[in-house]
């Protein structure tokens, strides 16, 4: 997969998770908090169950690290965009409170409008050409070098049975892994791009929550004279 085919593929991608998400929000929604579920409770599996089989049995599983790190990463990369969409990233806020309304939405919407560029910055830096910059690279080109030549990842291995019935070869394949790459920085772009215009039409006040502790008061501050 090489030239522009990786960058056409992900934007279909992207432009269907945000079609669904106007018909279907709640189900992509549910869908979106279940995959980081089950990444989460698959490294709390892999990890206590590691624990019992080296100090109980003597043993255990010599990929463990390497698919705990690799689904760490996978956390990392869905969840920032994830943590946008709900609005849960922690930030300080006190110089943005003391502005003006309309100069606290005005640096809103420039937060919001860097996160949209460090997105697209990581995830194919060709555009900045077009600005008279000698760059090139990024999460695109990198995923791509290792569709291409097929390599495998250190310990992961595919199941006997996956390699007797379909002839694949023994390691997982390294782009498999690094799939998230991609995918989590375009769905950062995608989230980055929904929050700016939320902050632009009003429906939010920035990309941070910083002030979860003051609503919640003000949520439950009657449930006492209850």
């Amino acid at each position: 997969m090489t030239g522009y085919w990786p960058h056409f593929y992900l934007l279909v991608l992207v432009a269907v998770i945000w079609l669904l998400e106007l018909r279907y929000y709640k189900l992509i929604h549910h869908i979106e908090e279940h995959i980081l579920i089950t990444i989460i409770a698959s490294i709390m599996l892999v990890s206590f169950g590691q624990v019992i089989a080296r100090y109980g049995f003597n043993t255990g599983w010599s990929a463990a690290l390497e698919f705990n790190t690799i689904m760490f990463s996978w956390l990392i990369l869905f969840g920032m965009s994830y943590g946008i969409k709900t609005n849960l990233h922690l930030g300080v806020d006190i110089v943005l409170r003391a502005l003006p309304k309309r100069l606290e939405k005005v640096f809103s919407l420039f937060g919001a409008l860097c996160v949209i560029l460090y997105g697209m910055l990581l995830l194919d830096s060709v555009w900045l050409r077009g600005l008279g910059f000698d760059v090139s690279g990024g999460a695109l080109e990198y995923w791509s070098k290792f569709y291409k030549f097929g390599i495998g990842v250190d310990e992961l291995r595919y199941p006997v049975w996956a390699q007797d019935l379909f002839g694949m070869q023994n390691r997982v394949h390294k782009w498999l892994v690094l799939l998230a790459l991609p995918i989590g920085l375009a769905l950062l772009v995608l989230r980055g791009t929904q929050a700016f215009v939320d902050i632009a039409t009003g429906k939010r006040a920035a990309l941070i929550s910083a002030h979860e502790a003051e609503d919640l008061v003000k949520e439950n501050k009657n449930i006492l004279a209850d």
